[in-house]
């Protein structure tokens, strides 16, 4: 059994509103180039597995899929933070991959068929309204400090559409790790709480 909850903030090469995302009325469709870069980060709070501990980790998850593609499959990697002992990686790592089943397995991790890398680094995160961040050593860099405009409540699938959150535009969306390479400005993110249990 495991549960984690905490902070969550993402970013993708999405123009803002994100068209992935529910807004309002409108169920989320296709990316708005028909593939998706992103960089999803979880700051757990409060969290542990089979009576290990979790709390105070972070994790950040890089990838990509095309909507093209049969099933979209995402080819993704994982940082945990470099704090982190070797058991709570590998916890963490299959946690965040959807390989334990529960909550993230159903609502993305099903979606992962390639695994470039599982790494361990400096990891800033600030979640914070209006100073959003995620750094990754000097290979990922996310920032967003201005919300989207919207037609109405926007809500993101990979958190749960239950939970309550803003879109915003990223001014920054830089990432240089394993295969993913891109430098973006003014591009989608979106911010919320994450309650995951498996």
């Amino acid at each position: 059994m495991w549960h984690v909850r905490g902070s969550y903030y993402e970013a993708c090469n999405c123009n803002a509103v994100c068209p992935c995302r529910r807004e309002g009325d409108r169920q989320g469709g296709r990316s708005t180039s028909g593939e998706c870069d992103f960089v999803l980060s979880w700051w757990i709070t409060d969290g542990a597995i089979d009576g290990r501990d979790l709390a105070g980790r972070k994790v950040v998850l890089v990838g990509h899929y095309s909507d093209d593609e049969p099933s979209s499959p995402w080819t993704v990697s994982v940082v945990v933070d470099a704090d982190a002992t070797p058991e709570q990686v590998a916890d963490i790592a299959d946690i965040f991959l959807g390989r334990l089943g529960g909550d993230t397995e159903r609502q993305y991790g099903s979606s992962i068929t390639e695994v470039l890398g599982i790494h361990q680094a400096d990891i800033d995160l600030v979640h914070e309204r209006g100073r959003w961040r995620i750094g990754v050593d000097k290979r990922i860099e996310v920032r967003s400090v201005r919300p989207a405009e919207s037609d109405g409540p926007v809500t993101c699938g990979i958190p749960g559409h239950g939970q309550p959150g803003t879109e915003m535009v990223s001014d920054v969306l830089t990432v240089d790790l394993d295969a993913f390479q891109w430098d973006l400005t003014s591009r989608c993110s979106f911010e919320c709480a994450f309650d995951y249990t498996g």
